[in-house]
């Protein structure tokens, strides 16, 4: 039996849940403030955010620590935006150090084109060996910002906490923000169709669903001396909007599937460019890649990582295609050198141009929440683990969903395991208030001294209710499996779901 939670640990669980509270009230808040013209659209202003900091861990070491967010403002008036965010090392000697949670903001304009923003990170993670304890990460932040158009530059002072580890630093960085709308649709008026004025949602134009490989340098090692594996193997997800005609901008994380480079994580953004050679049926391309990547031993030195590569899309309908895909990747920083390939299904989502004829929009869906479950820890002990879970769902049909998903623990004395999931789900209404469903999910593991050696499935049931009809809250529960590792637990969660549209361009 497990022991009763501590103080420390009900907590930090209030925390994550006094925060997805205050995200539930303020997306409901969005709706009534950006409806005002009864309409089903609603707009909202979002700011994509980048900042680097040199963070001092224990013992005078200095990290460089790159964190990126979504932004959403859900009150306009006041300044108020909120939204994902992932924070890693890309300089330093903690390559894999990343955490994922949610960000809450307050932006004031001052005099001129000069203006502040304050706000508050939580999340969980780590890795690399670092002493991040069970891994939750605070982060509050005050920057000084000049506003030039959509752009936004200026310096920040932030502290970066992890209250059940050693890491405790205040510093401070450069940030710099890019203004965009949010578009979407009333989650009340998805049965209404809508003609689309532009992108919507976060704005990407098609998704990958990638499955791929490295080839290492014969000879090379992990960071405990072992051999390096001669093929690592990832899966990962990738999101891409269009920059006129031929480019595209985008982002993407993969994760090793293999048990002995498990936890390996990368979390990148990306430019390409491509033409279409055969009109409806071959495009070809090539893009480069930078972010940051680590973990399970791979060595990434600092965690910069950098990638280039040339690849055909082959067209099977008007949304979907089968992309092939090979280049090299590097850390510049560490020893990590590797030919990759790699194969993806692509899927055209919305596209930048009105459509001619009013379509229903698409229902997807954003949540942020814990889970909790018993995981078996390589020292062959069980312990009890809590994670922070970001996820997206997009509908394909009124019923069927697909789903990708990421875990990071930030409790339980497992700091540094995360996990990412792609799968389906299906959601039943029972009333307009309640709903029954279930998911399966497949994804990679590790780190945090967790014994899931890599590819792990999951599937979850679950019951909801509808508190408004933008937000909702899921309890479910579940199972987990390691297909080599000894994990294996019943899973506990709740989730808030934020419910919109998005419309379909051409």
């Amino acid at each position: 039996m497990s022991p009763s939670p501590g103080p420390a640990a009900i907590a930090r669980r209030c925390a994550f849940a006094a925060i997805t509270a205050a995200v539930a009230a303020s997306w409901s808040a969005l709706a009534v403030a950006a409806d005002g013209d009864g309409g089903a659209t609603e707009i909202a202003l979002a700011h994509a955010r980048l900042t680097f900091e040199k963070v001092k861990f224990p013992g005078d070491e200095s990290v460089g620590l790159l964190g990126t967010s979504y932004l959403i403002d859900v009150s306009r008036a006041h300044g108020i935006s909120l939204g994902p965010a992932v924070y890693g090392a890309i300089t330093g000697g903690r390559g894999g150090f990343f955490t994922i949670g949610g960000e809450a903001a307050w932006r004031q304009r001052v005099v001129g084109p000069f203006g502040v923003e304050v706000g508050m990170y939580a999340g969980g993670g780590g890795g690399a060996a670092a002493p991040q304890g069970g891994g939750l990460m605070l982060r509050p932040h005050l920057d000084l910002l000049a506003e030039f158009g959509a752009t936004a530059f200026g310096v920040s002072l932030s502290h970066v906490k992890f209250p059940n580890g050693q890491i405790s630093s205040t510093q401070w960085g450069l940030v710099f923000n890019l203004s965009d709308e949010f578009r979407s649709t009333r989650a009340d008026r998805l049965d209404t169709p809508v003609r689309a004025g532009g992108r919507s949602g976060a704005g990407f134009d098609r998704i990958q669903i990638v499955a791929g490989a490295y080839r290492t340098r014969s000879g090379s090692t992990l960071l405990d001396g072992r051999a390096e594996p001669p093929t690592i193997g990832l899966i990962g997800v990738r999101g891409e909007q269009a920059i006129g005609s031929n480019g595209y901008w985008g982002v993407e994380a993969n994760g090793a599937t293999q048990s002995a480079v498990a936890g390996y994580a990368e979390f990148l953004g990306t430019l390409g460019a491509e033409t279409e050679v055969i009109h409806n049926g071959l495009t070809l391309g090539g893009r480069v890649a930078a972010g940051m990547g680590g973990g399970g031993g791979v060595p990434t030195g600092g965690g910069l990582l950098v990638k280039g590569a040339l690849y055909g899309v082959i067209r099977l309908t008007s949304d979907l295609g089968v992309s092939l895909e090979g280049g090299l990747t590097s850390a510049p920083r560490g020893e990590l050198r590797a030919v990759h390939a790699a194969a993806g299904l692509v899927w055209a989502l919305d596209g930048p141009a009105a459509a001619g004829a009013p379509a229903r929009p698409v229902r997807t869906e954003f949540g942020g929440g814990v889970e909790q479950y018993d995981a078996a820890r390589h020292s062959g002990e069980t312990r009890s683990m809590s994670l922070v879970v970001l996820r997206l769902d997009r509908f394909v049909t009124p019923n069927l969903y697909l789903s990708g998903q990421a875990h990071s623990a930030f409790a339980g004395g497992a700091g540094g395991f995360t996990s990412a999931f792609l799968g389906a789900g299906w959601s039943q209404p029972l009333s307009p208030r309640w709903l029954v469903g279930g998911e399966l999910l497949g994804g990679a593991a590790g780190g945090g001294g967790v014994d899931s050696r890599g590819a792990v499935g999951q599937a979850m049931l679950y019951a909801g209710a509808q508190l408004t009809p933008s937000v909702g809250l899921r309890i479910g529960a579940g199972r987990i499996e390691s297909l080599r590792g000894a994990l294996g637990a019943t899973v506990v969660g709740a989730t808030l779901v934020f419910t919109y549209g998005v419309t379909a361009g051409d």
